[in-house]
């Protein structure tokens, strides 16, 4: 008996908070087309509100929390000067934001010496199918689009009334709760909910020193996105221009020779790139 009323009870609870959740997707994904057996994985997290929501890494959410405890630290200790050791290692280093009702969508990322927040008007369209499939303790329901060059295959549950998902994606009468692209590369699907602490997600803090954010649309990040990853030296040319006094200390104290410096970051930067060809948006660089 447990067991059955146990369900229920945690949709009540989803429902009658539903629009003040955090709900906490595995993603799993494949970088390297040609490398399928190295599947990563990162925990993400779609917070949500009346007023819309964001999506984010949950690692990044966790390590620019205890790099802000850190900054607390070292002020309170009069200390002139802010390094957080806190640094997020993972691959999500990016964030989307939902507006509600009208599902305004940006897409926030670091490219170069810049923070972007990228307008995105592109809307999923949706074929909504008869097939039903339990994910965890939810029914849903399919219903597949063709976005970002992939065909994506979605299970929404209609007993969430939010039209919301993953990433970029939303448009369905009910939470997706499952989705993953054709060739498997892309999978996110819903592994715990929590109720929102009424903190924002991670924003810089404003004691550490940051790039202002630039406002541009799609098709401007796509010719700016493949141009850095075309030439990868580029930022790193153009601050050495732009300040010819520029010194950069490595770990040893020593200075760095910036050509050296600019010659490894190019060739490393080659070799992402070869590795670094089964984007969730695909259509970015086909």
């Amino acid at each position: 008996m447990t067991h059955k009323i146990l369900p229920f009870l945690i949709l009540l609870f989803v429902i009658g908070n539903a629009q003040n959740q955090r709900f906490i997707y595995e993603y799993k994904f494949i970088i390297d087309s040609t490398d399928r057996e190295n599947l990563e994985k990162e925990l993400v997290v779609l917070q949500v509100n009346s007023k819309g929501s964001e999506f984010y890494s949950y690692q990044k959410f966790k390590m620019d929390s205890l790099a802000s405890i850190d900054v607390d630290k070292q002020i309170h200790n009069d200390s002139e000067i802010i390094n957080p050791k806190h640094i997020y290692r993972g691959k999500i280093n990016y964030t989307v934001s939902k507006m509600y009702p009208s599902f305004e969508t940006y897409f926030k990322t670091f490219m170069g010496a810049n923070e972007y927040k990228v307008s995105d008007e592109r809307k999923p369209n949706w074929k909504i199918l008869p097939e039903k499939e339990k994910v965890g303790e939810f029914n849903t329901q399919k219903a597949e689009t063709k976005m970002y060059g992939r065909t994506w295959t979605a299970w929404f549950c209609t007993e969430i009334p939010i039209q919301d998902g993953p990433y970029k994606f939303h448009g369905l009468p009910g939470l997706i709760l499952k989705l993953a692209d054709k060739s498997g590369s892309h999978i996110f699907e819903l592994k715990g909910i929590s109720k929102n602490s009424g903190r924002e997600p991670f924003k810089v803090d404003p004691r550490i020193s940051a790039p202002a954010e630039v406002a541009i649309n799609q098709k401007q990040y796509q010719k700016l996105f493949l141009e850095l990853r075309n030439d990868p030296g580029k930022t790193l040319r153009e601050l050495m221009n732009q300040n010819d006094a520029i010194k950069v200390i490595g770990e040893d104290g020593k200075e760095v020779d910036l050509a050296e410096m600019l010659r490894k970051g190019e060739q490393q930067g080659k070799e992402q790139r070869a590795k670094n060809n089964n984007l969730l948006e695909l259509d970015l660089i086909k």
